[in-house]
This record gives C-alpha cells, sequence and structure tokens, in this order.
C-alpha cells in the first residue's frame, strides 16, 4: 500500500509544511536521497527505488510507445523522472513511469519540467504504489483531463487503458498474456501485453 510521507529525515532546522500544504517550492527544498518524491493535492508521497520487474515494464513500453510516435512523427516520449505539474494544483509535481506528449504540447525544455495536461500515461503498478496508482493518480489524471491513462500490473500480468468521456475515465479496454491492447488517443497502436512483462517467471 502507498501512503503519504509523513516523516522525512531532513535536518530540524528545515521548516516542512503540514501534509495538504506541500507546494513544488517546497518539493525543490527535498533532498536527493535516491528516492521519487511527489506532491499531489497538497500531499507529499514518497517512492523508493523501483524494482526490476517495475523496470522492464517501463522500458518495455517507453520503447514499443517511443518508436510508433517516431515513426509516425506525433510528438515526443519522456520516461520518469520527470517533474509533470499538473493544472490547478493537482500535482506539484508528479512522476509518471512513461508519459506520451503531442508535438504541439512538448514540454518547454528551457523550464526543466512539464507544466500542463499529458496526453498519455502509463504507471507500472508496485506493492507499494498500486494504491496510489489506482485510486490517488488515476483521480488527479482524470480531474486534470489526462486523455488516456494506462496501468500496468506484473503481479497479475494484465494492463488495463482508460480513456477520459464527458469528464470521467471508462475502460477503453484491457488484456492479459495472450492478449492484446490498444490506445484511443493514438490509434494503430497496439501491444501484445506479454511482450511488457518478463518471461523469466
Amino acid at each position: 500500500m502507498s501512503e503519504p510521507a509523513y516523516r522525512l529525515d531532513l535536518p530540524e532546522t528545515e521548516a516542512w509544511p503540514r501534509q495538504g500544504d506541500w507546494t513544488y517550492e517546497d518539493y525543490l527544498r527535498l533532498p536527493d536521497d535516491g528516492n521519487r518524491y511527489e506532491v499531489i493535492r497538497g500531499v507529499l508521497y514518497l517512492t523508493p527505488a523501483p524494482k526490476l520487474k517495475h523496470q522492464f515494464s517501463v522500458s518495455e513500453f517507453s520503447l514499443r510507445l517511443g518508436w510508433f510516435v517516431r515513426e509516425n512523427g506525433l510528438g515526443r516520449v519522456l520516461w520518469a523522472p520527470l517533474d509533470v505539474r499538473l493544472p490547478a494544483g493537482i500535482a506539484s509535481p508528479v512522476q509518471p513511469d512513461v508519459v506520451f506528449f503531442r508535438t504541439e504540447n512538448e514540454p518547454r525544455w528551457e523550464l526543466g519540467y512539464f507544466e500542463g495536461v499529458p496526453d498519455l500515461i502509463l504507471e507500472v503498478l508496485s506493492p507499494r504504489t498500486r494504491n496510489r496508482d489506482r485510486k490517488v493518480k488515476l483521480q488527479a489524471y482524470q480531474d486534470a483531463g489526462v486523455p488516456e491513462y494506462w496501468m500496468a500490473d506484473p503481479s497479475s500480468r494484465t494492463v488495463v487503458v482508460h480513456v477520459l468521456q464527458s469528464g470521467r475515465y471508462v475502460e477503453h479496454c484491457h488484456g492479459g498474456i495472450g492478449e492484446r491492447v490498444r490506445s484511443s488517443v493514438l490509434p494503430g497502436f497496439e501491444l501484445e501485453v506479454a511482450g511488457l512483462f518478463p518471461r523469466w517467471e
């Protein structure tokens, strides 16, 4: 289960905000300690370094989506760590595992972060982030207006694709081993689910 980071091993001289009051400026003062931090609706979350299975799925999805996007001149694919600041203070920042930006929506590179709404996000679930990805982040991405949200689950070896319809996410498709899933935002982009998970299990 993913829990907010209530306690930080930080110098006592630092004044850290209460949960619910965190800002991007507070986030920028956090130590570079090997963890990933996110601020969602003012709450600070901590994510330890990901495990091998998680990174395998991130890598495979990034490669396949990146190839499709590049071959068709559709935009840019990036992956964490990357600060994404969603509008209306929904997240400052969130760090999705993989993000797709259409050409007209690419980051302003001089900023060093992305501010706005990505066109597609993938999160790979893990024991420590499952609750956050399936509930907290799903709600945040929905409220921000992210058109498509993929969740890949290495434990069940399944993928679920949500698309935004009338301001709410609905399941576009889902699949397990031996099945394929497809994008609505990127017509023609589809994947064999088995390819996103290691074969050694």
